[in-house]
């Protein structure tokens, strides 16, 4: 009997303490309050995020809509030629885009929130990184 209550304790303890450890998702409205790091650029914990809740969503770049033919829901399919070019900013589209310098493409389109330079400046140097899937 001591021997079942001691396996429900520990095994309660290690539950416990497995669900205290596990980050709280981002959502949407929390987004803009993540500060991205100047360097080692997490694509999982940092730019997966950004791009999901800010570009991936219904009718833009998610697996389905495919805006302008590409989707940036996987860090895979954010590799489509030329959309990110990884150690290269300066020829990276959607560096171009979030950025603005491209006339008629800026990203979000008008009436989305626009990401804020933390974002920019984080994709910018996961992208300077190698575009990492880390």
């Amino acid at each position: 009997m001591k021997k079942v209550i001691l396996n429900t304790l520990v095994a309660s303890l290690f539950g416990l303490l497995l669900f205290i450890g596990c980050d709280k998702a981002v959502d949407a409205e929390d987004i803009d309050k993540v500060v991205i790091p100047e360097k080692n650029v997490s694509y999982g914990k940092y730019i997966h995020p950004v791009l999901n809740l800010k570009c991936a969503t219904s009718g833009c770049h998610n697996d389905e809509s495919r805006a302008a033919g590409y989707s940036v829901n996987t860090w895979s399919s954010t590799r489509t030629p030329g959309i990110v070019n990884p150690g290269d900013v300066q020829t990276s589209t959607l560096v171009w885009v979030i950025e603005g310098t491209v006339a008629g493409r800026n990203m979000p389109p008008f009436g989305y929130p626009p990401l804020n330079q933390n974002q920019i400046n984080g994709i910018k140097q996961w992208i300077l990184e190698g575009a990492l899937n880390n």
